[in-house]
């Protein structure tokens, strides 16, 4: 069963060209196979485009950006001495 925690803030996802809330995709998850599950979620994590069931979904994925829960940058650490870089 798709909950939604799976469904991570972030994430659109269209059936069909409409905009689907958390409760309509686990409305329409809830007669799935375990198989088509595990592929639904895989798909809510990289985004894409597919057919499940006759329905065409579409979900983006919205750019992640490098910052912390505090809304801080990440650190870059400068190499070391004699430390070579790639």
């Amino acid at each position: 069963m798709i909950t939604k925690q799976a469904i991570r803030k972030g994430v659109e996802v269209q059936c069909n060209g409409k905009t689907l809330t958390k409760e309509q995709i686990i409305s329409k998850g809830e007669n799935w196979s375990e198989q088509t599950e595990n592929f639904f979620r895989k798909m809510l994590k990289q985004g894409g485009e597919f057919k499940v069931n006759g329905n065409k979904f579409r979900v983006t994925v919205a750019e992640r950006t490098d910052i912390d829960s505090a809304g801080n940058k990440p650190v870059t650490v400068p190499p070391l001495p004699g430390e070579r870089t790639f």
